[in-house]
Protein backbone atom coordinates (compact mmCIF):
# COMPACT_ATOMS: atom_id res chain seq x y z
CA UNK A 1 0.00 0.00 0.00
CA UNK A 2 1.38 3.45 -1.29
CA UNK A 3 1.98 5.74 1.26
CA UNK A 4 -0.84 8.02 0.05
CA UNK A 5 -3.21 5.54 0.45
CA UNK A 6 -2.21 4.92 3.68
CA UNK A 7 -2.64 8.60 4.75
CA UNK A 8 -6.18 8.52 3.24
CA UNK A 9 -7.11 5.52 4.76
CA UNK A 10 -5.83 6.88 8.16
CA UNK A 11 -7.59 10.09 7.39
CA UNK A 12 -11.03 8.28 6.75
CA UNK A 13 -10.54 5.89 9.89
CA UNK A 14 -9.90 9.39 12.03
CA UNK A 15 -13.27 10.95 10.89
CA UNK A 16 -15.28 7.84 11.76
CA UNK A 17 -13.93 7.32 15.15
CA UNK A 18 -14.71 11.18 15.40
CA UNK A 19 -17.95 11.62 14.98
CA UNK A 20 -18.65 8.26 16.82
CA UNK A 21 -16.54 9.70 19.80
CA UNK A 22 -18.87 13.09 19.32
CA UNK A 23 -22.20 11.31 19.65
CA UNK A 24 -20.95 9.26 22.23
CA UNK A 25 -19.84 11.49 24.64
CA UNK A 26 -23.05 13.74 24.03
CA UNK A 27 -25.25 10.87 25.01
CA UNK A 28 -23.04 10.69 28.31
CA UNK A 29 -24.03 14.08 28.76
CA UNK A 30 -27.55 13.43 27.98
CA UNK A 31 -27.20 10.82 30.57
CA UNK A 32 -26.10 12.75 33.18
CA UNK A 33 -28.57 15.53 33.06
CA UNK A 34 -31.92 12.99 33.39
CA UNK A 35 -33.69 14.79 35.69
CA UNK A 36 -37.40 15.38 36.99
CA UNK A 37 -38.79 16.74 33.53
CA UNK A 38 -38.17 12.83 32.25
CA UNK A 39 -40.21 12.08 35.69
CA UNK A 40 -43.13 13.80 34.78
CA UNK A 41 -43.54 13.21 30.85
CA UNK A 42 -43.64 9.64 32.01
CA UNK A 43 -46.52 10.11 34.43
CA UNK A 44 -48.08 11.72 32.12
CA UNK A 45 -47.63 9.00 29.46
CA UNK A 46 -49.33 6.82 32.57
CA UNK A 47 -52.15 9.33 33.21
CA UNK A 48 -52.99 9.99 29.66
CA UNK A 49 -56.44 8.54 27.89
CA UNK A 50 -55.71 9.37 24.74
CA UNK A 51 -52.54 8.76 22.51
CA UNK A 52 -49.25 10.03 22.18
CA UNK A 53 -48.67 12.16 19.14
CA UNK A 54 -44.94 12.62 17.57
CA UNK A 55 -44.65 15.75 15.60
CA UNK A 56 -41.14 17.19 13.91
CA UNK A 57 -39.87 18.57 10.66
CA UNK A 58 -36.83 17.20 8.52
CA UNK A 59 -34.72 14.63 10.15
CA UNK A 60 -36.63 15.39 13.57
CA UNK A 61 -39.60 14.34 12.11
CA UNK A 62 -37.54 11.27 11.06
CA UNK A 63 -36.76 10.83 14.68
CA UNK A 64 -40.00 11.03 15.70
CA UNK A 65 -41.35 9.04 12.95
CA UNK A 66 -39.40 6.41 14.90
CA UNK A 67 -40.07 6.61 18.43
CA UNK A 68 -43.84 6.62 17.45
CA UNK A 69 -43.23 3.27 15.39
CA UNK A 70 -41.40 1.73 18.76
CA UNK A 71 -43.54 3.20 21.48
CA UNK A 72 -46.79 1.43 19.26
CA UNK A 73 -45.05 -2.32 19.22
CA UNK A 74 -44.16 -1.98 22.79
CA UNK A 75 -47.70 -1.16 24.18
CA UNK A 76 -48.12 2.65 23.97
CA UNK A 77 -50.72 3.58 21.85
CA UNK A 78 -48.61 6.60 19.19
CA UNK A 79 -48.24 7.66 15.95
CA UNK A 80 -46.90 10.66 13.87
CA UNK A 81 -48.07 14.11 12.52
CA UNK A 82 -46.40 15.86 10.08
CA UNK A 83 -46.52 19.38 10.97
CA UNK A 84 -47.60 20.36 7.49
CA UNK A 85 -50.38 17.67 7.17
CA UNK A 86 -51.31 18.79 10.69
CA UNK A 87 -52.10 22.11 9.35
CA UNK A 88 -54.45 21.56 6.40
CA UNK A 89 -56.50 19.08 8.13
CA UNK A 90 -54.83 16.35 9.90
CA UNK A 91 -55.17 17.79 13.01
CA UNK A 92 -58.24 15.99 13.53
CA UNK A 93 -56.90 13.43 15.00
CA UNK A 94 -55.35 15.50 17.93
CA UNK A 95 -58.01 15.50 21.39
CA UNK A 96 -57.72 16.62 24.31
CA UNK A 97 -56.51 13.47 26.22
CA UNK A 98 -53.65 13.21 23.62
CA UNK A 99 -49.90 14.37 24.14
CA UNK A 100 -47.88 16.04 22.15
CA UNK A 101 -44.08 14.98 21.94
CA UNK A 102 -42.24 17.25 19.28
CA UNK A 103 -38.77 17.23 18.05
CA UNK A 104 -36.67 20.39 16.92
CA UNK A 105 -32.98 20.82 18.02
CA UNK A 106 -33.58 24.85 17.65
CA UNK A 107 -37.03 25.17 18.60
CA UNK A 108 -37.70 27.45 15.78
CA UNK A 109 -38.99 25.45 12.84
CA UNK A 110 -41.62 26.99 10.98
CA UNK A 111 -43.64 24.44 9.78
CA UNK A 112 -43.47 23.12 13.77
CA UNK A 113 -43.66 26.51 15.73
CA UNK A 114 -46.92 27.01 13.38
CA UNK A 115 -48.66 24.27 14.94
CA UNK A 116 -48.46 24.81 18.18
CA UNK A 117 -50.95 27.28 18.86
CA UNK A 118 -53.34 24.89 17.36
CA UNK A 119 -52.68 22.12 19.95
CA UNK A 120 -52.65 24.77 22.68
CA UNK A 121 -56.20 25.54 21.58
CA UNK A 122 -57.06 21.86 21.43
CA UNK A 123 -56.06 21.40 25.02
CA UNK A 124 -53.81 18.68 24.63
CA UNK A 125 -50.40 18.54 26.45
CA UNK A 126 -47.04 19.30 24.30
CA UNK A 127 -43.68 17.80 25.35
CA UNK A 128 -40.64 19.18 23.95
CA UNK A 129 -37.45 17.72 23.05
CA UNK A 130 -35.03 20.68 21.95
CA UNK A 131 -31.82 21.71 22.85
CA UNK A 132 -32.60 25.90 23.60
CA UNK A 133 -34.79 26.55 26.70
CA UNK A 134 -35.30 29.98 24.86
CA UNK A 135 -37.16 28.69 21.72
CA UNK A 136 -40.75 28.99 21.15
CA UNK A 137 -41.37 25.57 21.30
CA UNK A 138 -40.27 25.32 24.72
CA UNK A 139 -42.00 28.53 25.71
CA UNK A 140 -44.90 26.50 24.50
CA UNK A 141 -44.69 23.35 25.80
CA UNK A 142 -45.82 22.20 29.38
CA UNK A 143 -42.66 19.60 29.74
CA UNK A 144 -39.00 20.48 28.09
CA UNK A 145 -36.61 17.34 27.25
CA UNK A 146 -33.91 19.56 27.11
CA UNK A 147 -31.19 17.94 25.38
CA UNK A 148 -27.89 20.01 25.93
CA UNK A 149 -26.02 19.13 22.06
CA UNK A 150 -23.75 21.91 21.64
CA UNK A 151 -22.19 20.82 18.57
CA UNK A 152 -23.09 19.04 15.73
CA UNK A 153 -20.71 16.06 13.92
CA UNK A 154 -20.97 17.95 10.86
CA UNK A 155 -17.99 19.98 10.42
CA UNK A 156 -20.67 22.43 9.25
CA UNK A 157 -22.31 21.94 12.30
CA UNK A 158 -25.05 21.89 10.21
CA UNK A 159 -26.55 18.68 9.42
CA UNK A 160 -28.49 16.88 11.92
CA UNK A 161 -26.37 14.71 13.33
CA UNK A 162 -25.84 14.48 17.41
CA UNK A 163 -29.10 16.40 17.74
CA UNK A 164 -30.68 12.95 16.03
CA UNK A 165 -29.19 11.08 18.01
CA UNK A 166 -29.82 12.17 21.49
CA UNK A 167 -33.47 12.80 20.58
CA UNK A 168 -33.46 9.23 19.30
CA UNK A 169 -31.53 7.49 22.38
CA UNK A 170 -34.36 10.07 24.89
CA UNK A 171 -37.32 8.25 22.30
CA UNK A 172 -36.08 4.79 23.16
CA UNK A 173 -35.62 5.32 26.65
CA UNK A 174 -39.33 6.67 27.14
CA UNK A 175 -40.58 3.46 25.00
CA UNK A 176 -38.67 1.34 27.53
CA UNK A 177 -39.53 2.55 30.43
CA UNK A 178 -42.96 2.87 29.63
CA UNK A 179 -42.36 -0.79 28.52
CA UNK A 180 -41.28 -1.81 32.16
CA UNK A 181 -43.92 0.66 33.71
CA UNK A 182 -46.83 -1.45 31.99
CA UNK A 183 -45.13 -4.73 32.88
CA UNK A 184 -44.71 -5.64 29.01
CA UNK A 185 -44.11 -8.78 28.58
CA UNK A 186 -42.93 -10.85 25.61
CA UNK A 187 -46.39 -12.33 24.80
CA UNK A 188 -47.58 -8.72 24.69
CA UNK A 189 -44.31 -8.27 21.85
CA UNK A 190 -45.59 -11.28 20.26
CA UNK A 191 -48.98 -9.68 19.42
CA UNK A 192 -47.75 -6.92 17.58
CA UNK A 193 -44.65 -8.57 15.58
CA UNK A 194 -47.01 -11.72 14.14
CA UNK A 195 -45.04 -11.93 11.04
CA UNK A 196 -41.13 -13.39 10.23
CA UNK A 197 -39.72 -15.18 11.86
CA UNK A 198 -39.10 -13.01 14.95
CA UNK A 199 -43.13 -13.18 15.11
CA UNK A 200 -43.07 -16.97 15.03
CA UNK A 201 -40.44 -17.25 17.98
CA UNK A 202 -42.14 -15.14 20.00
CA UNK A 203 -45.87 -16.04 19.40
CA UNK A 204 -45.38 -20.15 19.52
CA UNK A 205 -45.92 -22.06 22.65
CA UNK A 206 -43.78 -25.00 23.64
CA UNK A 207 -46.19 -27.47 22.20
CA UNK A 208 -45.52 -26.32 18.89
CA UNK A 209 -42.06 -27.08 19.16
CA UNK A 210 -41.63 -30.00 21.55
CA UNK A 211 -40.40 -33.79 20.27
CA UNK A 212 -43.48 -35.50 21.30
CA UNK A 213 -44.04 -38.43 23.89
CA UNK A 214 -44.28 -40.61 20.79
CA UNK A 215 -41.06 -39.59 19.42
CA UNK A 216 -39.59 -40.04 23.11
CA UNK A 217 -37.57 -42.45 24.92
CA UNK A 218 -39.87 -43.18 28.02
CA UNK A 219 -38.49 -46.11 29.96
CA UNK A 220 -39.35 -47.84 32.85
CA UNK A 221 -37.02 -47.53 35.33
CA UNK A 222 -37.86 -50.98 37.35
CA UNK A 223 -37.48 -52.90 34.01
CA UNK A 224 -34.02 -50.73 32.53
CA UNK A 225 -30.65 -50.91 33.49
CA UNK A 226 -27.16 -48.58 33.55
CA UNK A 227 -26.15 -50.48 29.99
CA UNK A 228 -29.64 -50.62 28.51
CA UNK A 229 -29.59 -46.46 29.48
CA UNK A 230 -26.89 -45.77 27.92
CA UNK A 231 -27.10 -47.94 24.55
CA UNK A 232 -30.86 -45.70 24.44
CA UNK A 233 -29.34 -42.60 24.69
CA UNK A 234 -26.98 -43.33 21.61
CA UNK A 235 -30.25 -44.30 19.82
CA UNK A 236 -32.31 -41.61 20.54
CA UNK A 237 -30.20 -39.15 20.01
CA UNK A 238 -32.12 -37.14 22.08
CA UNK A 239 -29.76 -36.44 25.24
CA UNK A 240 -32.22 -37.84 27.52
CA UNK A 241 -34.50 -40.74 28.74
CA UNK A 242 -37.37 -40.01 30.74
CA UNK A 243 -38.41 -42.65 33.39
CA UNK A 244 -41.92 -43.81 34.66
CA UNK A 245 -43.27 -45.74 37.19
CA UNK A 246 -46.92 -45.42 36.49
CA UNK A 247 -47.24 -45.33 32.91
CA UNK A 248 -46.50 -41.97 31.85
CA UNK A 249 -45.80 -40.07 35.00
CA UNK A 250 -42.50 -39.06 35.08
CA UNK A 251 -40.28 -40.32 37.79
CA UNK A 252 -37.02 -39.15 36.88
CA UNK A 253 -34.42 -38.30 34.03
CA UNK A 254 -31.20 -39.41 32.81
CA UNK A 255 -29.22 -37.25 30.43
CA UNK A 256 -25.97 -37.18 28.35
CA UNK A 257 -24.54 -35.12 30.82
CA UNK A 258 -25.30 -37.12 33.81
CA UNK A 259 -23.55 -40.24 31.53
CA UNK A 260 -20.25 -37.88 31.53
CA UNK A 261 -20.48 -37.02 34.64
CA UNK A 262 -20.42 -40.60 36.15
CA UNK A 263 -18.53 -41.81 33.89
CA UNK A 264 -15.55 -39.53 35.16
CA UNK A 265 -16.33 -40.13 38.69
CA UNK A 266 -16.75 -43.99 38.71
CA UNK A 267 -15.05 -45.34 35.70
CA UNK A 268 -16.06 -49.16 34.68
CA UNK A 269 -17.62 -48.75 38.21
CA UNK A 270 -20.67 -47.85 36.49
CA UNK A 271 -22.24 -50.39 35.42
CA UNK A 272 -22.70 -51.70 39.40
CA UNK A 273 -24.85 -48.26 39.96
CA UNK A 274 -28.31 -49.09 40.25
CA UNK A 275 -30.15 -47.11 38.24
CA UNK A 276 -32.63 -45.79 40.66
CA UNK A 277 -29.53 -44.37 42.37
CA UNK A 278 -28.56 -42.44 40.00
CA UNK A 279 -31.35 -40.43 37.49
CA UNK A 280 -32.45 -36.91 38.39
CA UNK A 281 -35.64 -37.57 40.28
CA UNK A 282 -36.23 -33.77 40.67
CA UNK A 283 -35.72 -32.64 36.88
CA UNK A 284 -37.17 -29.13 35.76
CA UNK A 285 -39.77 -29.34 34.06
CA UNK A 286 -42.09 -27.16 31.74
CA UNK A 287 -45.99 -27.38 30.36
CA UNK A 288 -46.76 -27.34 27.36
CA UNK A 289 -48.54 -24.43 26.86
CA UNK A 290 -45.48 -22.25 28.17
CA UNK A 291 -44.48 -19.61 25.01
CA UNK A 292 -41.38 -20.65 23.77
CA UNK A 293 -39.72 -17.68 24.48
CA UNK A 294 -40.06 -18.68 27.87
CA UNK A 295 -38.71 -21.56 27.97
CA UNK A 296 -35.85 -20.42 25.98
CA UNK A 297 -35.19 -18.30 28.36
CA UNK A 298 -35.48 -20.40 31.23
CA UNK A 299 -32.74 -23.08 29.74
CA UNK A 300 -30.22 -20.57 29.08
CA UNK A 301 -30.28 -18.84 32.69
CA UNK A 302 -30.32 -22.25 34.33
CA UNK A 303 -26.85 -22.96 35.59
CA UNK A 304 -26.17 -25.48 34.14
CA UNK A 305 -27.90 -24.25 30.59
CA UNK A 306 -30.19 -26.78 30.02
CA UNK A 307 -30.01 -28.07 26.52
CA UNK A 308 -33.49 -31.10 26.90
CA UNK A 309 -35.98 -30.30 29.49
CA UNK A 310 -38.91 -32.82 30.01
CA UNK A 311 -42.24 -31.28 28.42
CA UNK A 312 -45.02 -32.12 31.71
CA UNK A 313 -48.72 -31.83 31.94
CA UNK A 314 -50.16 -32.74 35.80
CA UNK A 315 -46.56 -34.98 36.10
CA UNK A 316 -47.43 -36.76 32.92
CA UNK A 317 -44.65 -36.67 30.48
CA UNK A 318 -46.13 -35.12 26.90
CA UNK A 319 -43.05 -34.79 24.91
CA UNK A 320 -39.73 -33.27 25.68
CA UNK A 321 -38.19 -30.22 24.28
CA UNK A 322 -34.81 -28.94 23.04
CA UNK A 323 -32.67 -25.74 22.77
CA UNK A 324 -31.96 -26.82 19.02
CA UNK A 325 -35.73 -26.82 18.51
CA UNK A 326 -36.13 -23.28 19.72
CA UNK A 327 -33.15 -22.18 17.71
CA UNK A 328 -34.35 -23.48 14.27
CA UNK A 329 -37.15 -21.66 14.29
CA UNK A 330 -38.00 -20.04 10.94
Amino acid sequence: MNQDLQDKKREILRNIQEVVSLEAEALKTMAESVGEPFFEAISLFMSIKGKIVFTGVGKSGLIARKIAATMSSTGTLATFLHPSDGMHGDLGMLTADDVVVAIGKSGESEELTNLLPAIKRLNAKIIAITSRKDSTLAREADIILHTPVVKEACPLDLAPTVSTTVALAIGDALAVTLMKMKNFQSEDFAKYHPGGKLGKRLSLRVADLMITKDRCPILSLEKTSIEQSIADLGTFGLGILLFYSKKYQLTGILTDGDIRRLLNRYKSEIFNLKLEEVINRNPITIPPDMMAVKALELMETHRPPLNVVPVVSHNEIVGVLRLHELFSVS
